[in-house]
């Protein structure tokens, strides 16, 4: 079956030199990939440009991705194939920077726009726009596939991780959403909808568990 695997992180420029970035190596992803590669799938694995996992991939392609938006050109351009499956495991930012503004010395706001921002212009207000949210497009872009989702959580707790990911599949019509983060506590879970969440002790349980929610060949 064609799978896509969206792994690492997307970055948002705040000149042409610095970025906005999320803590994520692409690890999960790309081992997932390798794991569906592996079972005889065809994987196209892609992967955030920041990601530093250093481990080889088995994946039949592999395409780097670097804004929300150009991995969302991406998943929008392979639409246009047969795709069974998509895991949409991408620590995606969840903002982009709006307008800059430095500061005076009496505090006097003035908009910046540079390609590269200077420390002498005294301290700076970033603006701060959310991005689109990828995973709410997939259904639109992929009528037929299974669509997995993810959340990572650090705040909250065990139930209100839970809420929130029965709150993605009612949203943007996704089969099933990854759970785990220190809000979910130790190992993952595999949540598909009225109440059911499966609970996974590690990787290759939810490695396994992936796969098996995929449509007979």
């Amino acid at each position: 079956m064609n799978c896509v695997v969206t792994a690492g992180p997307t970055f948002e420029a705040l000149d042409n030199v610095r970025r906005l970035t999320n803590f994520s190596t692409g690890r999960l992803g790309t081992e997932l990939a390798n794991f569906l590669t592996a079972r005889g799938h065809a994987v196209t694995l892609l992967l955030g440009e920041q990601a530093t996992y250093g481990g080889a991939s088995g994946a039949r392609r592999i395409a780097r991705y670097t804004t929300t938006a150009n991995l969302m050109e991406k998943l929008q351009a392979l639409a246009e194939q047969n795709i069974g499956a998509v895991f949409h495991a991408a620590a995606v930012s969840d903002f982009r920077f709006g307008k800059i503004w430095s500061r005076s010395s009496t505090g006097e706001l003035n908009e910046v726009n540079s390609r590269k921002l200077s420390t002498r212009s005294g301290p700076l207000l970033a603006e701060l726009l959310p991005t689109p949210k990828v995973i709410a497009h997939l259904r639109q872009w992929y009528p037929q596939a299974r669509l997995v989702g993810w959340k990572f959580e650090v705040d909250g707790d065990r139930a209100s991780v839970l809420q929130a990911a029965e709150q993605q599949l009612q949203d943007c019509r996704t089969d099933a959403c990854v759970v785990n983060g220190p809000a979910f506590g130790e190992g993952f879970g595999l949540v598909s909808g009225a109440g059911r969440c499966a609970s996974l002790a590690g990787e290759l349980e939810l490695f396994a568990a992936l796969a098996a929610l995929l449509p007979p060949r």
